[in-house]
């Protein structure tokens, strides 16, 4: 695919420029300030991962590197039950186009369903996942609603993959409480894979 061969163009300095400024956020995101932004090697991954998460195993499966930018809500907003308080998009470097394919089902799906149940760090629980379809993206999208819990209540987080030859994206939503935003999360998928598009074809 003409996709495939283009993106091994690609470098790791490529990245930062395919995830999303706050102008590009859906409108509910426009009072949000960015929070966290940076490159993402194996050795975070794995340290922000769950317990058994290490960086070797990524890069058997082919993760290079990646960049993210995270926002989340200033002091002055009211953060209730229902409330988008992140929105966050990931960019993933692999080695080839199937390891990306293999990451998205055999370290992010199964991951997380595998560990329904399990203590999290910060005394959060992994309450609950729940696989979602995602429509609209170019290439193969998987996706995730998960719900985990703690002394502060429940949030939820839906989550989409999608494919760009050897490119991840990641499209992230959380939210307060039980609530499932796959429409919003899509929204940034769709606006995140056009910037990454824009990246691979050098415009």
């Amino acid at each position: 695919m003409a996709m495939d061969r283009a993106s091994y163009s690609v470098t790791e300095g490529d990245l930062e420029s395919m995830v999303l400024e706050k102008k590009e956020l859906p409108e509910e995101f426009q009072d949000h300030q960015m929070m966290r932004e940076g490159e993402l090697d194996n050795e975070t991954m794995a340290e922000q991962g769950f317990a058994d998460s290490t960086a070797q195993r990524f890069r058997q499966i082919g993760r290079v590197n990646g960049y993210m930018r995270e926002f989340g809500p200033t002091f002055s907003m009211a953060v209730l039950d229902g409330t988008n308080v992140v929105a966050a998009t990931v960019a993933h470097l692999f080695n080839d186009p199937e390891s990306v394919h293999n990451w998205m089902h055999d370290v992010f799906l199964k991951d997380f369903e595998e560990r329904v149940g399990e203590g999290l760090s910060e005394g959060q629980q992994l309450v609950s996942v729940e696989r979602l379809e995602p429509a609209g993206l170019f290439d193969e999208a998987v996706a995730l609603k998960v719900l985990q819990g703690g002394s502060p209540g429940l949030f939820s987080s839906t989550v989409v993959d999608f494919r760009v030859g050897r490119l991840l994206g990641v499209a992230f939503v959380g939210t307060v409480g039980d609530h499932l935003r796959l429409d919003l999360a899509s929204q940034l998928a769709l606006s995140l894979e056009k910037r990454m598009v824009r990246v691979v074809l050098g415009d």
